[in-house]
């Protein structure tokens, strides 16, 4: 059974027959409205504007259709809202036509430690005090402020906020971003960008004694355990990395972790003179050593002064190892007096470690944990002079050694044995 057609108002059988000769002006109307719609700014106003005047002319289409022109106008807070405004002789007007729509942005609010908490609090949770922080601000704001506030962008003081909680606590990105009110790709970027600045800074913090410091490198470890001519100790520690994506094995050490081997040389105060952050964790502390810069001008320019070392390291004329056996009471003496002053060294790994627990584990490629390493070496090394002190919680008594050292390494240096027992046989 056939439908019956739909009659429009006018009477007619059907639309096509009611318009008849409108179709053209229909379809302008239609594209107007369609174009209206679909652009933005001065375009849309100017095609909204002749829709309307197009509607308000023909009063048939606005019949046949049943198109309520009062329907279409709008409040004008709502037109205020679409950002329209009024204007004059033109009726504030209902958009029926889709916009593309925007989301808008919604910005967490941060937190303000240099506010909330006191010097001590602050000590506990970034390991500076509010003058340190200031202090590190002023020195990297060179290399990390931004440009243009853009995207409400961070500050030199958030970003050194930020990497100090994340050196201080080491854990993941997420908590840390959580606690400083930032996401998580944030914190990242932050940390990369301020371990790259830190370290940048190595040569400015981290320098072998000169001349004018080597009286007082001498006197301070003859202090410490009566070892005469010192001017420092060498050690290596790991720091423990994880799983790398490329060459893996190379970085398993001797105890099958992960690690990155770092050299470190220090004096009485434990302060750092000397690093290398670059090797792997299953290459031995000898080896390193004879591939470092220290080495080789140390063996074209003799120092005025020793070096201590454990046995892991060779025999040389500026690097004293103990004797392996004490075959005389001065031997052992000499040995005693040995690890009292080499124990610095051990005191500052430990110290280092406690005071920035990241190293104890970095969730990083090797690259990045390099960085991440000497930023915390600089970082030590300042506040080391500006006397910033260790948390309770973190003073700890430091271990005197390491239980498994590397083997011992062939002492055959003759050189090296004649000055060790010139130092015996003068001191002991």
């Amino acid at each position: 059974m056939r439908r019956e057609g739909r009659v429009c108002r006018t009477g007619a059988r059907s639309w096509s027959e009611a318009l008849g000769d409108k179709m053209d002006e229909l379809a302008e109307l239609a594209a107007l409205a369609v174009l209206a719609g679909c652009t933005g700014g001065e375009v849309n106003t100017r095609f909204e504007d002749y829709f309307i005047e197009k509607l308000n002319n023909n009063h048939w289409i606005r019949d046949s259709f049943g198109i309520d022109m009062e329907s279409i106008v709008l409040s004008s807070n709502e037109e205020n809202q679409l950002g329209a405004g009024k204007r004059a002789g033109v009726p504030h007007r209902h958009h029926h036509f889709a916009r593309r729509g925007y989301r808008q942005r919604v910005y967490v609010e941060r937190t303000k430690p240099l506010e909330q908490y006191t010097t001590e609090e602050l000590y506990v949770r970034f390991r500076f005090g509010r003058a340190d922080i200031e202090y590190l601000v002023n020195l990297l704001r060179p290399k990390l402020q931004h440009r243009t506030q853009r995207s409400h962008g961070l500050s030199v003081e958030e970003q050194i906020l930020i990497a100090l909680r994340f050196y201080a606590c080491g854990t993941f990105y997420q908590v840390v971003g959580d606690y400083m009110g930032v996401v998580k790709s944030a914190v990242c970027d932050v940390v990369r960008d301020v371990s790259i600045a830190l370290a940048s800074l190595a040569n400015e913090f981290v320098s072998f004694p000169k001349d004018n410091q080597i009286a007082q490198a001498k006197r301070s470890f003859f202090l410490l355990g009566n070892m005469p001519n010192t001017i420092g100790a060498i050690d290596c520690t790991h720091v423990h990395i994880q799983a790398p994506r490329e060459n893996e094995w190379e970085f398993i050490n001797r105890k099958g972790r992960h690690s990155i081997n770092v050299q470190l040389v220090c004096d009485a105060d434990l302060i750092i003179t000397n690093c290398i952050v670059k090797w792997p964790g299953s290459v031995h502390d000898a080896r390193i050593l004879r591939g470092s810069a220290l080495y080789r001008n140390l063996q074209t320019n003799r120092p005025d002064g020793i070096i201590l070392g454990d046995s892991a390291y060779p025999l040389l004329p500026w690097l004293m190892t103990p004797f392996l056996t004490a075959n005389t009471p001065a031997q052992a003496r000499f040995n005693t007096a040995h690890c009292r002053a080499r124990c610095a060294i051990e005191r500052l790994n430990g110290v280092l470690k406690r005071r920035f627990a990241c190293l104890n584990y970095l969730r990083a490629e090797p690259q990045k944990a390099c960085n991440i390493t000497l930023a915390c070496i600089v970082l030590n090394n300042i506040a080391t002079k500006r006397n910033v002190p260790l948390c309770a919680d973190n003073d700890a008594p430091e271990p005197l050694g390491d239980p498994n050292q590397p083997p011992a390494f062939c002492q055959n240096e003759q050189t090296g044995r004649a000055t060790r027992d010139a130092i015996v046989r003068h001191y002991f």
